[in-house]
């Protein structure tokens, strides 16, 4: 099942959050910040012990003060044109977060709009290799059972709700 849901990611009653991060880990603005703070100083010690992250990869830390069993730190890459990689990028985000919530017996996995933000990833770009790599991991395996496309403001939900039907309509 896919939900679209507008408001606190760090809220949600979800097995993981997906927080669209630095390469650092380091914590930063958006939904980066707001999931640092909601967790903790603990967060911001297990990143710096990780070490950080390359683009388009994965790495999972406990989730602290937020009511989850993990937080799953991935990097989206920062719009350039996208003739430098970008979509193979995001879509990997997605893959990598889906592969090891696959692995960890997940049953729930709440994910930001990835590189949406400061990045500047194009939101209608963005959006559709979300709901494809999403529904595409779907049709493979039935885990996780839930996926939440957690968004801050309501024209976003609406790019998500309009790229789900647009696909099932495929």
């Amino acid at each position: 099942m896919i939900e679209v849901h507008l408001g606190d990611i760090t809220r949600l009653q979800v097995d993981v959050i997906v927080n669209a991060a630095n390469q650092h880990l380091q914590g930063g603005g958006g939904v980066d910040g707001a999931i640092h703070r909601a967790a903790g100083p603990g967060l911001l010690e297990a990143c710096r012990k990780i070490g950080g992250c390359p683009v388009g990869e994965v790495r999972a830390t406990p989730a602290f003060s937020i009511p989850v069993k993990r937080i799953y730190h991935t990097v989206g890459p920062v719009w350039r044109g996208g003739n430098l990689g970008e979509p193979e990028l995001l879509a990997s985000c997605y893959r990598q977060c889906l592969a090891l919530a696959r692995r960890e017996n997940v049953h729930s996995i709440a994910f930001p709009a990835i590189s949406c933000g400061v990045y500047d990833y194009p939101p209608e770009q963005a959006v559709e290799i979300a709901v494809e790599q999403v529904q595409q991991h779907l049709d493979r395996d039935c885990e996780p059972q839930r996926i939440v496309f957690c968004c801050f403001d309501e024209a976003m939900a609406e790019l998500y709700r309009q790229q789900l039907e647009a696909y099932v309509r495929r």
